[in-house]
């Protein structure tokens, strides 16, 4: 499958793209978010803890590298922004997480793409307006393939 693109005309209706992504997600699942400051990357994770049965609420992990939270499976938070070098990256020793019964949400996930796992969906979010966002998800995989075939864009959860 292609990329899908989407345009997300509010944080609230990405983090309902992000409850979908979350309900689907599968242990060992890997989402890689990639694009500016303030583009959507934590409000898509916050849908995606939401769907998992987070009940707490994602913040941005910046300042500790990664949070954890804990429902149905564990969603582990992942954020490169303050990282300056794939050496800094690498020396984290995040194997165990992407290898583990949880789900992996990377922000940032550009500044280390070549060494994280090939398979994984990649969205990019990219600006439009103050309040729309453009994202193309990128399945990387037939898992990721088929999580977005199984995606229900209705009206009634993407508009």
């Amino acid at each position: 499958m292609t990329a899908l693109q989407l345009n997300s005309h509010s944080p609230e209706q990405t983090q309902r793209l992000g409850v979908q992504l979350g309900e689907l997600a599968q242990a060992g699942d890997v989402f890689l978010l990639s694009g500016s400051l303030g583009s959507g990357k934590t409000c898509l994770t916050q849908g995606i803890a939401w769907g998992i049965g987070v009940k707490e609420y994602a913040f941005s992990p910046s300042f500790v590298i990664v949070r954890e939270y804990y429902g149905r499976l564990t969603l582990y938070h992942i954020d490169f922004y303050r990282l300056n070098s794939i050496g800094e990256i690498v020396d984290l020793g995040l194997d165990e997480y992407f290898s583990g019964s949880g789900v992996c949400v990377v922000e940032w996930a550009d500044k280390g793409i070549t060494v994280l796992p090939q398979e994984n969906l990649l969205i990019r979010f990219s600006y439009i307006s103050d309040t729309e966002r453009s994202l193309s998800l990128e399945p990387r995989g037939e898992r990721y393939s088929q999580l977005l075939k199984s995606l229900n864009l209705g009206s009634e959860i993407w508009n």
